[in-house]
């Protein structure tokens, strides 16, 4: 009989609407980070260190791109006879065939998988999250508490904890409350939506709320599960934690690496992220190139000046061009004469020469000004802009545009552009 203390079950299928066009084609935990990685690298990177060796991953939306970069597991050390990593997507069954309807839901989906290892306890995890974890140490004090289900919290400003999972505990850390986005907070000690779960304590949780219409953990399994008499523990992580669930979050967090101090270290000796890499040439740096402050990945070749960004893999930026405080996923090409500033470009994007990009007053986008916003503007993978067009703020960008698209060869501040 196969068997594991603990396996692991990474949420991965989310659509990640707040990212707007980049995630028209891919889901969320697929899209770049930090010049060479992919998001779901980070809670993949932190099992393998943490020494969980079986990871299912959950995948719904858009899965292409995200189950060619998980493969069989190789950069994680996850390609095992026993165990390892293992996609999970929806599929049909005899009978009750549905879609993943909410992340408790997608774990009960997969209970069969789950027995099939029969472990003492599994942790849930969500793969759009930026950390370093070790789970080993949540393990621990899962165990020494004596917990049925532990979440893993950290502090947030009180102005802002009415938008997570609030827990409230007693002093020795066990919760007594539990709270959904409360408009009234009692505590500032935020779930970070990973859980620990006893066996049995899963396995009847979800079972009893099999029924529930969009089964969630914060919403109905935690309550469910202090109702019940479970004893619930709040293990309290210290390190650093971003959700990049919105456009500024992802943008912040990829600056807050080339900071001089960064919060979050990708230069650790002792705990690697790794990730599935393509064969790339060196990096090179025409002799009229300045960088400063930036990260670039393997095979850029940048013959302009760069200043305060994270490029990533195979990107070209031409002579004369000029990118500030932006975010260039892998193969894009920037032409010369460009200038560039707060600019985020997924994949494969080509800007033609003596393009200007963040000109004009600051406005609200058109069409999701929640989404497009604090002076961003976001090209969608595979997008092309012609030569000599002024761009503003605000703007969102998708598919092979033309000069036609800009009138006087301007695209004002908040408007929505969409030739796909």
């Amino acid at each position: 009989m196969v068997k594991k203390e603990m396996i692991a079950m990474l949420l991965a299928g989310g659509q990640g609407s707040r990212l707007g066009v980049l995630t028209a084609r891919m889901a969320k935990p697929a899209v770049s980070f930090g010049g060479k990685y992919r998001i779901i690298d980070f809670p993949l990177s932190n099992c393998i260190n943490s020494g969980i060796d079986t990871v299912g991953v959950l995948t719904q939306y858009q899965p292409l791109r995200l189950n060619s970069h998980i493969g069989i597991g190789i950069p994680w050390d996850l390609d095992r006879n026993v165990g390892g990593v293992t996609v999970l997507p929806p599929y049909e069954k005899i009978s009750n065939t549905e879609w993943y309807t909410g992340t408790a839901n997608a774990i009960y989906q997969n209970m069969e998988y789950m027995e099939s290892y029969h472990p003492d306890y599994v942790l849930i995890l969500s793969g759009d999250h930026i950390y370093k974890m070790d789970y080993e140490q949540m393990l621990f004090y899962h165990k020494k508490s004596g917990a049925d289900v532990t979440i893993a919290v950290m502090p947030v400003p009180m102005e802002e904890a009415k938008r997570f999972g609030i827990m409230i505990t007693d002093g020795s850390g066990r919760i007594v409350d539990f709270e959904e986005k409360p408009e009234n907070p009692r505590s500032n000690l935020a779930s970070m939506g990973i859980y620990i779960f006893s066996r049995d304590a899963l396995r009847r949780s979800l079972s009893e709320n099999a029924r529930q219409s969009g089964l969630d953990f914060g919403k109905h399994v935690i309550p469910w599960c202090k109702k019940a008499g479970y004893a619930l523990y709040a293990w309290e992580f210290e390190g650093y934690w971003k959700d990049v669930g919105t456009l500024t979050s992802y943008w912040q967090a990829n600056m807050e690496l080339i900071d001089i101090v960064p919060e979050f270290n990708l230069y650790e000796e002792y705990w690697k992220i790794y990730t599935k890499s393509l064969p790339q040439p060196p990096q090179y740096f025409g002799r009229d190139a300045r960088i400063e402050r930036s990260i670039i990945g393997e095979g850029a070749e940048i013959y302009g000046d760069v200043e305060g960004s994270v490029i990533g893999c195979g990107v070209h930026i031409g002579e004369g061009a000029r990118v500030r405080n932006s975010i260039l996923m892998n193969d894009c090409v920037i032409g010369k004469g460009c200038e560039l500033d707060k600019v985020i470009a997924a994949e494969e994007v080509h800007i033609g020469d003596n393009v200007r990009i963040g000109a004009f007053e600051e406005r609200d986008n058109e069409t999701d000004p929640h989404i497009y916003c604090d002076g961003l503007c976001t090209i969608g993978e595979g997008s092309v802009i012609p030569d000599g067009v002024t761009i503003g703020k605000n703007v969102m960008i998708f598919g092979q545009t033309a000069a036609t698209d800009y009138p006087h060869g301007e695209l004002a501040s908040g408007r929505t552009l969409s030739r796909m």
